[in-house]
């Protein structure tokens, strides 16, 4: 009988015996469901009296006075500002960096702060560049910065209007 139906439908016997398997599950499990399962109570959620769980929620331990319950709920709060207070970060510093003028910064003689003023150089990146001044003895072009790790081609070109070599 098998073989026959799924000739018809054109499943091999595996596929049909799965499928066949599948719906017997599902016509099973419906009709327990609605036949012989109990049905849940239904509860108003409106008719419902949270007050208990919220004068724990509200009050701290020690205080359960109906007058304090009231106070708490009738206080408005701006949870806004709440979870900004959090913040420890300062909006109003600018932290972006103010450029020098061009040709401003002599790459022989500046220190480690006149250096971290170039764009894209962090403090790391100018002690590398303090210790390859140091290494050399003095720079002889602006291309020897090539052998800073962290400066490339496109950094080199970004900071080159900034910097001369003396």
């Amino acid at each position: 009988m098998l073989d026959r139906l799924s000739k018809k439908i054109g499943f091999t016997n595996t596929e049909l015996k799965v499928v066949l398997f599948l719906t017997f599950t599902f016509v099973a499990g419906f009709t327990y469901k609605n036949f012989f399962k109990e049905k849940p109570v239904q509860i108003d959620s409106e008719s419902f009296d949270y007050s208990v769980q919220d004068s724990l929620f509200y009050n701290p331990p020690g205080e359960n006075s109906v007058d304090s319950l009231k106070m708490n709920l009738l206080k408005e709060v701006d949870y806004k500002q709440e979870v900004l207070d959090f913040n420890n970060r300062s909006f109003k510093k600018s932290t972006k960096k103010t450029l020098p003028a061009e040709n401003s910064i002599n790459l022989n003689s500046a220190g480690l702060e006149d250096l971290m003023k170039l764009p894209g150089i962090g403090e790391k990146t100018a002690q590398s560049i303090l210790d390859l001044r140091t290494k050399m003895g003095k720079f002889k072009k602006v291309d020897d910065l090539l052998k800073v790790k962290g400066i490339g081609d496109t950094k080199l070109n970004n900071i080159k209007k900034y910097i001369f070599i003396e």
